[in-house]
C-alpha cells in the first residue's frame, strides 16, 4: 500500500501486534474501505467481518451481526432481570432471556471461540443495545468475563453519515439505560473505550477550498463565507436533460425512482431487460441491485463496483451512456474520454464462516452467488445509497434534508466544486451534525498518544499472548467435567467403559496446572521491568514449550485415537460431542504454544508481526501429521472396528474438509480448477456459478494469455470464427451474432474476440 498514511500504518500495527480495540474513522474519501481490505489480507489473526445490515455485510465481504451471534430482532436491555417480551408493539430481550431462550449452534460457537479479531463495518448504523448484546454473547460463549470475551474489535465507519435507526417507542424504554443510541453509548464502550484513530488524508478531493468547506459542514462550523461559496452553485432552473453526465442526489427514494423511470421512458428505442444469475443461497433481502435492470440506448448509467481487471476502466460511481444493447451484450460509452467498453458481469458472493478442523483457522465458504451487470440507471440516486460513491458531476436536491449529516454525505460525494449544481439553497437549520458524535470526536488520538500506546499495548499483547498460551485451567476443567460426567452413567452404559481412559487423560492434564501457574508468575516478573529482556524471555519460553508440549501432544494423540473409536460406536453421541469440544480446545492449546514461540522469535529478531511470518508450516500441518500417526495406530489397535468401513462414522459431518488456501481472485480460482482437468460445467457447479459466468472468466484468461483459444474450441470452430471476424471492426458482437445466427454461440464469439486482444 504505497499511499498508506501514518494513521493507517498505526492501525495495521495495532491490529497485528496488540490486543487493543480500535475505532477507525475518517471523512468520506479517506480510504477506510481500502484499509479494511489491507487489514484482512495481512493480519495473522482469525478474523470475522460483520455489519449491521445485509447489504453492508455483502459489501464488506462478511455476514450480518444478527446471523453470526444468532440475536433475535428485538431491543436489548442490558439487564439480568427478566423483562416483558413486548412493551406495546416492540419486542425486548435481556441477558436473562438470551441466556434462557437462545441456543447457539456448534458451528457458530466454534467460530466465536476461535475468533481473535472482530471487524464491525458501517459502525455508524450500529445501535448501542445491539453492541451490548454482542458483548454479552461473546463473554458467554467464550466463557471469559472480559470486554467482548477477550476478542479485539475493530470498529470502522464515519459517525457523521448514516445514524442508527431507533423507533420512538423503543427509545422510551431504552433511554432508561442509555444516553444515546450510537455504538459509543453502549455500556461496554463506556467502560472500555477503544483507541480512536482518524484517517486524515482525503483521496477523493484535492480542492483545498472544497475540503475546508466540507470540514466546516461536518463539524457544525459552517460560516457565512461557506454559505456564500455554496450559493454560487445554486441553479434552480438547471436543465439536466441538456447537461449530460450529471446525477441528481435527492433525499427520498420515491423521487429518485420517479426521475429514473421518467427519464428512461422519455428515450425512444427498444427497451431491454436483464436479470441476475443466482446460484445457491442468496436471499432477496441482500440483493446488491434491483433484480430487473431495464435499459435503452442513450440511458445514463453509473457503475456500482470498481473494475477488478488490470485496465481499471471504471470505478464505483463512474457515469456512462448506453451506446449499444442486445440480449447478451451491453456497451457503455464515456463521451468525455471518447471511449466505449463492453460491460462484464460482476460476481457478488454470499459467504458463511467455518472453522478449519485441522488448523482451527476461520475460513470463508461461498454459499451463494449473484451475478449481474454492475450498473444502474443514474439520472438520480438517494443520498443514502450514494455512500461510498464518487461523482465528477452532481446536481443536489437536498432542500428537504431529514437527518444530521445528509448534506455532508451528499456534498462529499463530489471530487470538486467544479462539478456541483445546487437545485435549491441549502437550509442550514436542517443539516447540523449530531452533537454527541462531535463530542465523541474529541477522543481522537494524537500521534504522540498513538506512539506511546503502541509501545505499551505491544508489551501487553506479548504478555497476554504468553499468559493465554500457558494457561491450562479451562482445558483442565473441561477434562475434569468429562471425568466427573461418568458418575451419572449407568454401570453398563456404552459410555461407562471409557471411564478409565478419561481418568488417565485428566490426570495427565492436571499435572500441568501448577507448573503453568508458576511459569505465568515468572513471566509477569520478567515483563514487569522497564527494559524487559526479550531474548531471555524467548529462551525461557522455549524451555517451557519443550516441557508442556510433550504432555499436550501425547493427550492430543490419545484423544484423536479415542474419537476414531467412538465415532464407530453406536449410542454414544453425547460422549462424541464432549470429545469433539475437547479436541478443539486441546489442539488450540498446542497451536497457541507454537504461535507464541514463533511470536517471540519474530520480536527478538526485530521483525514486524504479520500473517506472512507468524503462521508456520509446522503449525499448519500439526493436526494432519497427527492424524496420520493415529490412523496407523488405529489400524493396529482397532482392526475389528474398521472391518466395515461403510459405517465408519455415526456422528461425523462428512462434508469435505478443505485445506485453507490463500484467497484468490474469482478468475484465478477458475484457472486452478481448469488445471485440475475439470470441465467448464464442472467448474460452474463446484463454484456455485453459472456456465456463462465461467465462460466470461475464460475470455479474461485468454486475453491474459493464461489459456489458449485452442484449449477450449476445436480447430474447425476456430477456423470458422476466423473467417467470420475477417472484416470485424465494430465494438459490438451483436451484428455478428445476428448475421451468423446459431453457427456460433455468444460464448464462442466472446472467446474469439478476447483472443484478438
Amino acid at each position: 500500500m504505497e499511499f498508506i498514511a501514518a494513521e493507517a500504518q498505526y492501525t495495521l500495527r495495532f491490529i497485528n501486534q496488540t490486543q487493543k480495540s480500535i475505532f477507525l474513522t475518517g471523512k468520506a474519501g479517506t480510504g477506510k474501505t481500502t484499509l479494511l481490505k489491507e487489514i484482512i489480507a495481512t493480519t495473522h489473526k482469525n478474523t470475522v467481518v460483520v455489519a449491521p445490515t445485509g447489504i453492508a455485510a455483502l459489501n464488506a465481504g462478511g455476514v450480518t451481526i444478527h446471523s453470526l451471534f444468532q440475536l433475535p430482532f428485538a431491543a436489548f436491555l442490558p439487564d439480568n432481570k427478566d423483562v416483558a417480551s413486548f412493551f406495546g408493539s416492540v419486542k425486548y430481550e435481556s441477558r436473562a432471556s438470551l441466556t434462557r431462550h437462545f441456543k447457539m449452534n456448534a458451528t457458530k460457537q466454534s467460530i466465536i471461540r476461535n475468533m481473535e479479531l472482530l471487524v464491525i463495518d458501517e459502525v455508524s448504523m450500529l445501535r448501542a443495545d445491539v453492541l451490548d448484546a454482542m458483548d454479552f454473547m461473546l463473554r458467554k460463549v467464550r466463557r471469559l468475563e472480559r470486554p467482548f470475551g477477550g476478542v479485539q474489535v475493530l470498529f470502522i465507519g464515519d459517525l457523521l453519515q448514516l445514524p442508527p435507526v431507533v423507533k420512538n417507542e423503543e427509545w422510551q424504554v431504552l433511554r432508561k439505560y442509555y444516553q444515546g443510541m450510537f455504538f459509543f453509548h453502549s455500556h461496554v464502550i463506556q467502560q472500555n473505550p477503544p483507541l480512536y484513530i482518524e484517517l486524515e488524508k482525503i483521496f477523493r478531493q484535492s480542492d483545498t477550498e472544497f475540503i475546508g468547506l466540507l470540514n466546516n459542514l461536518r463539524q457544525n462550523k459552517i460560516t457565512a463565507e461557506d454559505v456564500s461559496i455554496l450559493n454560487e452553485y445554486v441553479q434552480p432552473e438547471f436543465d439536466l436533460k441538456k447537461n449530460k453526465g450529471f446525477i441528481t442526489l435527492t433525499t427520498h427514494n420515491a423521487k429518485a425512482n420517479a426521475i429514473n423511470e421518467q427519464s428512461l421512458k422519455d428515450l425512444k428505442g427498444k427497451s431491454y431487460s436483464y436479470y441476475p444469475e443466482i446460484v445457491g443461497d442468496f436471499p432477496e433481502k441482500i440483493y446488491p441491485l434491483d433484480e430487473q435492470l431495464e435499459l435503452k440506448v442513450g440511458a445514463q448509467i453509473m457503475f456500482v463496483k470498481n473494475d477488478l481487471n488490470f485496465e481499471k476502466q471504471y470505478f464505483n460511481g463512474k457515469m456512462g451512456i448506453i451506446k449499444s444493447l442486445s440480449d447478451n451484450e451491453i456497451l457503455v460509452s464515456f463521451p468525455e474520454e471518447n471511449k466505449t467498453i463492453e460491460v462484464e458481469k460482476y460476481e457478488w458472493q454470499n459467504i458463511k464462516y467455518t472453522v478449519n478442523p485441522n488448523t482451527k483457522e476461520i475460513e470463508e465458504e461461498v454459499i451463494g452467488t449473484f451475478v449481474h451487470y454492475p450498473i444502474k440507471l443514474a439520472w438520480a440516486i438517494t443520498v443514502h445509497k450514494s455512500q461510498g460513491l464518487t461523482f465528477d458531476k452532481a446536481a443536489l436536491d437536498v432542500s428537504q434534508v431529514f437527518a444530521p449529516g445528509q448534506a455532508y454525505v451528499a456534498l462529499s460525494r463530489l471530487r470538486s466544486l467544479k462539478g456541483l449544481i445546487l437545485l435549491s439553497k441549502l437550509n442550514m437549520n436542517g443539516i447540523s451534525s449530531d452533537e454527541d458524535v462531535l463530542q465523541y470526536a474529541n477522543h481522537k488520538a494524537t500521534e504522540h498518544t498513538l506512539k506511546e500506546s503502541l509501545a505499551l499495548e505491544t508489551k501487553n499483547f506479548l504478555l497476554l499472548s504468553l499468559f493465554k498460551a500457558f494457561d491450562f485451567k479451562e482445558l483442565i476443567q473441561e477434562w475434569r467435567n468429562l471425568f466427573y460426567s461418568f458418575k451419572a452413567e449407568a454401570p453398563k452404559s456404552p459410555k461407562s467403559k471409557h471411564q478409565g481412559w478419561a481418568q488417565l487423560q485428566y490426570e495427565k492434564m492436571e499435572v500441568l496446572n501448577i507448573p503453568g501457574q508458576k511459569f505465568q508468575s515468572q513471566l509477569y516478573k520478567l515483563f514487569n521491568v522497564e527494559n524487559f529482556n526479550i531474548d531471555f524471555i524467548a529462551q525461557r519460553c522455549d524451555a517451557a514449550y519443550d516441557y508442556f508440549f510433550k504432555i499436550l501432544d501425547q493427550v492430543v494423540e490419545d484423544l484423536l485415537l479415542k474419537i476414531e473409536e467412538i465415532k464407530r460406536t453406536k449410542k454414544v453421541k453425547a460422549f462424541y460431542d464432549e470429545l469433539m469440544l475437547l479436541e478443539e480446545m486441546q489442539i488450540m492449546a498446542v497451536l497457541q504454544l507454537k504461535k507464541v514461540k514463533q511470536l517471540l522469535r519474530i520480536v527478538a529478531e526485530g521483525n514486524e508481526i504479520s500473517k506472512k511470518n507468524l503462521i508456520t508450516q509446522d503449525a499448519s500441518v500439526y493436526k494432519i501429521n497427527k492424524l496420520v500417526v493415529v490412523a496407523e495406530r488405529f489400524r493396529t489397535e482397532f482392526a475389528a472396528l474398521i472391518a466395515d468401513e461403510t459405517d465408519s462414522s455415526y456422528y461425523e459431518n462428512t462434508k469435505d474438509k478443505k485445506e485453507k488456501k490463500e484467497k484468490k481472485s474469482t478468475i484465478e480460482e477458475t484457472l486452478i480448477l481448469w488445471k485440475q482437468d475439470l470441465t467448464i460445467y464442472e467448474i460452474a457447479q463446484k463454484r456455485k456459478l453459472t456456465p456463462q459466468t465461467i465462460f466470461n472468466h475464460f475470455a479474461r484468461l485468454i486475453q491474459a494469455e493464461e489459456v489458449r483459444l485452442s484449449d477450449l474450441l476445436s480447430e474447425e470452430k476456430v477456423w470458422a470464427l476466423t473467417k467470420a471476424f475477417e472484416n470485424y471492426k465494430d465494438e459490438s458482437l451483436g451484428e455478428l451474432k445476428e448475421k451468423h445466427g446459431d453457427a456460433f454461440s455468444w460464448d464462442e464469439l466472446r472467446l474469439y474476440k478476447a483472443s484478438l486482444k
